[in-house]
């Protein structure tokens, strides 16, 4: 293939995008950038019946957040244009008649019962449905005639009745079908529209594109295009198909299932360039260990030789890890004003200082969805079990921590000033005096101060977000609770 490099991301606007729909669009983008070339976005919407209204902006809002610019597309032109396939419709009939011309397509008049009536023998006969070319040796005259008096047509491929078809895939290698198996496909359905089929070898020959990317599901439909391209002698693409993207438990994801859309996943508070990252290793290696990668550095290293061929696992616990990755990597100021809108949806309380609460955090939080579940405590206490008090680790149970709270009161309603410092050296300072472990005081503390197993800081920190008065409130209550 020489010349530019130029790859397309083209999408049905059918409602949301699904994670294999973007793992597309960002190995297009890739393979686009990693050669200097360009990458153009075209809207397949030929198949109204599924067109969902408002699903374009959808696309380009994916786009946008994901940070996988387009050179070309609908919303900025381009020398290929128009991007939006409905808007072609003049040219598919133009190259359809031209293949009739060629002999490697006809008109087809048959009505949808006849074609009815032939499935269901088929099935009747145990045999595949195949159109059985009933059109296809129509007299000029017969033909004109038809179309003359407005009878509804499609026009169909014709599939070479004898040998096999082989093309090269760069991930799955050399595939050969043979020829009789093809079915004379519909390349323009009665409506004047083209068939996805059609349309896209189409438009991919039209707007110079050399490397196209799609799932494996289509593997078997590439030969159909290859005797396209021959029938038009043009130039076939390098075809990169990749596998499908499965739950852990083996299924193929989708969101009828309820597997979450790249939006699904922004909502739930994952980060953008922390998804782009994941999906990018779906189903590919760099061939190190290097896991995290940015937008940039994916643009370097991406090299089409590390697509597998396996079945591509979406591990929500993996890309939990990633975001939390990249959580801790941001600027502190940019962790709280992200966390900012889950700190509303949980705490009213305006006492609670905010950006003290996102140092503690940050280091501790994978996905910011999961914030309110752990700062509710600050806004009210939950009702708790006192078997929380007990913890080997820390070495306390129920009596241990009745004697820390009960000596750790006083001591904090005279603790000047209302410090984290300041209370870690109180309290680390009470228990020496009583003989005990650190851990023997603190925990009690946090457990008293927060109803939780797990909190976003220590004890004294803790205490210090919620003031003398709430923490002094609260330690009484697990006195009374242990009492």
């Amino acid at each position: 293939m020489t010349g530019v490099v130029r790859t397309r991301f083209a999408p049905s606007p059918t409602g949301y995008m699904h994670i294999g729909n973007l793992r597309t669009a960002l190995y297009e983008y890739l393979i686009a950038k990693r050669h200097g070339g360009r990458f153009i976005l075209r809207i397949e919407d030929t198949d109204q019946e599924r067109y969902v209204e408002g699903s374009v902006d959808v696309i380009y809002k994916t786009l946008k957040i994901a940070g996988l610019e387009h050179d070309e597309g609908p919303d900025m032109g381009g020398p290929y244009g128009p991007y939006i396939q409905s808007e072609r419709k003049p040219i598919y009939m133009e190259y359809a008649r031209k293949l009739i011309d060629l002999g490697h397509a006809y008109y087809c008049f048959c009505s949808k019962e006849r074609l009815a009536a032939l499935k269901e023998e088929c099935e009747k006969q145990g045999k595949q449905y195949k159109y059985d070319r009933h059109c296809l040796n129509l007299s000029k005259e017969g033909i004109d005639r038809k179309l003359a008096e407005g009878v509804p047509f499609v026009i169909r491929q014709k599939m070479p009745d004898t040998g096999s078809t082989s093309f090269e895939d760069a991930v799955y290698g050399t595939i050969t079908v043979d020829n009789s198996e093809l079915e004379d496909q519909i390349l323009i359905k009665s409506d004047g529209l083209p068939t996805y089929n059609f349309a896209n070898v189409i438009d991919d020959h039209l707007m110079g594109i050399t490397h196209v990317v799609r799932g494996n599901e289509y593997l078997s439909s590439t030969p159909k295009y290859n005797l396209l391209y021959r029938a038009f002698g043009w130039e076939i693409p390098v075809y990169v198909h990749v596998s499908t993207i499965i739950t852990p438990e083996g299924r193929k994801m989708s969101k009828r299932h309820g597997d979450p859309s790249f939006e699904d996943l922004i909502s739930q508070g994952f980060l953008p360039e922390a998804i782009v990252n994941f999906v990018a290793l779906l189903g590919w290696s760099p061939g190190t260990e290097q896991e995290i990668f940015s937008l940039k550095e994916l643009e370097q290293v991406f090299d089409i030789r590390g697509i597998s061929k396996s079945p591509a696992v979406f591990d929500i616990a993996k890309l939990r890890w990633m975001n939390g990755e990249y959580v801790r990597k941001m600027p502190l100021e940019q962790f709280h004003e992200a966390a900012s809108p889950y700190y509303s949806e949980a705490l009213k309380e305006k006492g609670i200082d905010l950006f003290k609460l996102s140092r503690l955090l940050q280091p501790r939080t994978e996905v910011f969805s999961d914030i309110p579940a752990m700062t509710d405590f600050l806004e009210s206490l939950p009702d708790y079990d006192i078997s929380l008090y007990e913890h080997k680790k820390m070495k306390t149970d129920a009596a241990i921590s009745l004697t820390a709270l009960k000596a750790a009161l006083p001591v904090l309603e005279k603790a000047e000033p209302w410090e984290n410092d300041v209370l870690y050296g109180m309290l680390t300072a009470l228990a020496a005096e009583m003989g005990m472990k650190n851990s023997q005081i603190l925990w009690p503390v946090r457990t008293a101060l927060s109803g939780k197993a797990a909190t976003p800081g220590g004890a004294t920190e803790l205490a210090e977000l919620l003031g003398k008065e709430e923490t002094t409130a609260r330690i009484r209550k697990g006195i009374e609770k242990l009492s």
